[in-house]
């Protein structure tokens, strides 16, 4: 099964191997323009990537149950255990075929990585890689990225949660335990292991002639969508709250700021939203913490722009 960004990619994709089938059917050899866009066939041992955490894994997330009883009160819908996706050959940005968004940047920022991944950070010229952790439930998770800071060009996210420093595992760490470890570390090379936040969901949407993909928020949350208009035809959701855009946080920003984003996005862009039970949790024990450390105050400063 092939993995498409978005519905104007899988439909212009089945109308370039529709015309390629045609023309091999016609001629036996037909002549190949250079330039052209030929879809890669779908490798038949690549390994499957669930589109959903594993629940009975991830347990809980700072306190919040994750259990099928817990997802199925919140979001009405359960996602079943086996729903995976197989992935073509490597073209593309994670296997995905993109004859009409091509090689857009805001889709390689915007990209989910399931699972576990390895980071490597080095520290600026004044010796800081630009992360404010938190410590939560035995747990050390991202509260703030600075904006430009090498953990910012890494793609690190709030609300993620890092397992590793430099291969030491940082369950029961105390958040100056974790300063002092990053501080402490080589400012050529510091490794940690981080796990995404989870529920997270990107969809990839065009503008139209007017500049707009069909979706209104407030307060950075999704509160309805025009009929027919790309957010709804790829599957934006209502109820939902709007982390980042083609990659770039935007949590904590004023809907004007947002507008201004959106409005200079180029014509394919990808949102990445979280349910609200997930995304007023999270913002809730992040927020927790010494005066001037509030997350809505500090999180303008998080322009997330993974390389």
């Amino acid at each position: 099964m092939s993995l498409y960004p978005s519905l104007e990619d899988l439909k212009v994709d089945k109308v370039i191997k529709a015309q390629a089938q045609f023309a091999q059917t016609a001629a036996p050899m037909p002549a190949i323009a250079e330039g052209t866009y030929q879809p890669q066939p779908a490798a038949t041992m690549m390994p499957s990537s669930s589109l959903y955490p594993n629940l009975e894994e991830l347990g809980d997330y700072m306190g919040l149950a994750l259990n099928s009883d817990e997802v199925q009160k919140n979001l009405a819908l359960v996602p079943v255990a086996d729903n995976q996706v197989a992935l073509p050959s490597l073209s593309g940005v994670g296997g995905m075929i993109r004859p009409v968004t091509g090689a857009d940047i805001g889709i390689r920022r915007a990209e989910i990585r399931p699972g576990l991944r390895e980071i490597i950070l080095c520290k600026d010229q004044d010796g800081k890689v630009g992360l404010r952790l938190r410590a939560i439930d035995n747990g050390v998770f991202i509260q703030l990225v600075q904006a430009n800071s090498p953990s910012a060009l890494a793609g690190l996210r709030f609300g993620d949660q890092v397992l590793q420093i430099n291969g030491q595992n940082c369950a029961g760490w105390s958040v100056d335990k974790a300063h002092k470890a990053l501080k402490a570390a080589a400012e050529t090379r510091i490794e940690l292991v981080v796990r995404d936040r989870p529920f997270q969901r990107t969809v990839t949407m065009h503008k139209d002639s007017s500049g707009h993909v069909g979706f209104i928020y407030k307060s950075g949350k999704i509160t309805s969508l025009v009929k027919d208009g790309s957010a709804a035809r790829n599957g934006l959701l209502t109820e939902h709250y709007i982390c980042e855009i083609n990659g770039q946080n935007v949590i904590g920003l004023k809907d004007s700021q947002i507008k201004d984003i959106l409005s200079t996005s180029p014509t394919a862009m990808t949102i990445t939203i979280m349910p609200k039970f997930v995304y007023e949790h999270m913002i809730k024990r992040l927020s927790r913490g010494s005066p001037g450390q509030n997350l809505y105050l500090n999180s303008v400063l998080l322009w997330i722009l993974p390389c």
